[in-house]
């Protein structure tokens, strides 16, 4: 989300600066199939990681030398005073914005309940509409960049519901009042650059540069930092517009996927059948092989078809032996580069697949199995650990090590170890069964 090589991620600074999310709906979310991306463990970070407890500073006096320094700090890199004046002539300090940024979630959500929203019926049927409103811009961006259509459709509607909700926050005061007083006040400071360099360019103006609280922009939000780097002037009217044309909205995100490594006509993952006795430790992204070799373990479409052509391929199981499985290669992982979670990768793909009229999967998840609190989560990283499993600091994210403890666990109980956090493992592991 910085402008950088490598490239970092366009979406979301909320899941950068909060577990809990920002405005766009995919952003939102937390959940059992993520292997702890966003606030504990992100390589997005650009920025002072240190958390700020307590209330928020006093807006008055503290927020206005902020400001002035930073506007000192500006004029020394550049930016003129025309466009310093229509950025922080009218700048406020946004509390909600904070309030926002410090907050929590309770409950970590289950990865299914996250996809019945993001891969919903009606965005699905939207999807197609869109595609066939836009179907010449996004035919251009994908000729172009290499990245298929129903793809650039399926982060456009997961990020903004097809632009109906991209956020209505001032970036310039989110990321003011976040530089001020955010979690990560040195990454927000970076983007406020960043911004006032785009209003400098004359790409948007003030009133209209909006998105989401943490910063992100447009329909496909886009960070500042990222926009400089990545958008693209489409539609030939000298201006990168990510919030008003279309055009210019799909060239920049398939730019973005390009430069991400997109590979031209290979698929993303598809839903697969895991044979009786499969080593559910396998289920990690870390672990790639060829598809031929998946298919040797006997690894088989869902569709009955042959598994098609991919040099380093995951499976992933979000959860465990009680549900669907994935077979998942290089492209679902540049979708991670947009954001580095496993459920929304997932929603892209899947979502993508239905625009084209590719049918549901074909499995059922386990809907009984409720979600775990973060607090549920701690306790039971803190037993696995007591009882010799080192998944290390408990933290209440689910990641690699903390299924690793529960595959042991699990083991030990004569089950099939397939890493899946439940209620009734955590009760096992307290005594209560």
């Amino acid at each position: 989300m910085n402008c950088r090589l490598p490239l970092l991620f366009p979406a979301t600074l909320a899941l950068l600066l909060s577990v809990s999310g920002c405005q766009s709906s995919a952003n939102a979310t937390t959940n059992a199939a993520d292997a702890a991306p966003a606030a504990t463990n992100d390589t997005r970070q650009g920025g002072d990681d240190t958390s700020v407890d307590g209330p928020a500073r006093p807006e008055k006096a503290g927020f206005a030398d902020w400001v002035a320094d930073f506007e000192r700090q500006a004029r020394a890199e550049g930016i003129d005073a025309a466009t310093l004046a229509a950025a922080f002539d009218p700048v406020s300090y946004q509390p909600r914005i904070i309030e926002l940024d410090r907050s929590q979630p309770e409950f970590s959500r289950r990865v299914w309940a996250y996809l019945d929203s993001a891969v919903s019926e009606s965005r699905i049927e939207r999807g197609r509409v869109r595609l066939a409103e836009h179907r010449s811009a996004i035919d251009a961006a994908s000729e172009r960049y290499g990245v298929p259509g129903n793809i650039l459709v399926a982060i456009w509607g997961i990020e903004s519901n097809y632009g109906s909700n991209f956020g209505s926050f001032s970036t310039i005061d989110a990321l003011a009042t976040l530089g001020y007083d955010g979690r990560r006040p040195a990454f927000a400071q970076g983007e406020l650059m960043a911004a006032l360099r785009i209003l400098q360019s004359g790409d948007i103006d003030r009133e209209r540069m909006q998105g989401s609280w943490a910063g992100a922009m447009g329909h496909t939000q886009f960070l500042p930092s990222s926009f400089e780097a990545y958008a693209r002037d489409a539609d030939g009217d000298g201006r990168r517009d990510i919030w008003g044309s279309i055009a210019d909205v799909m060239a920049s995100t398939a730019h973005y996927l390009d430069e991400a490594g997109w590979r031209e006509g290979e698929p993303w993952g598809l839903e697969v059948r895991l044979p009786e006795g499969f080593d559910y430790a396998q289920t990690e992204l870390a672990n790639r092989r060829s598809s031929r070799d998946w298919a040797a373990q006997g690894v088989t479409p869902a569709s009955g078809d042959e598994l098609p052509t991919l040099a380093d391929a995951s499976v992933i199981a979000p959860a465990g032996a009680q549900g669907p499985a994935f077979l998942v290669g290089h492209n679902f992982r540049v979708i991670m580069r947009y954001n580095a979670s496993t459920s929304y990768a997932l929603a892209v793909g899947l979502l993508a697949d239905r625009i084209a009229g590719e049918p549901a999967i074909q499995a059922e998840w386990p809907r009984g199995e409720p979600a775990l609190s973060r607090a549920q989560i701690e306790e039971l990283q803190r037993l696995l650990n007591e009882r010799g499993m080192e998944v290390g600091e408990p933290d209440g994210i689910l990641g690699p090590n903390t299924r690793a403890g529960i595959r042991e666990y699990q083991r030990r109980l004569g089950r099939i170890p397939d890493g899946f956090a439940t209620l009734e493992l955590l009760r096992r592991l307290r005594g209560e069964g």
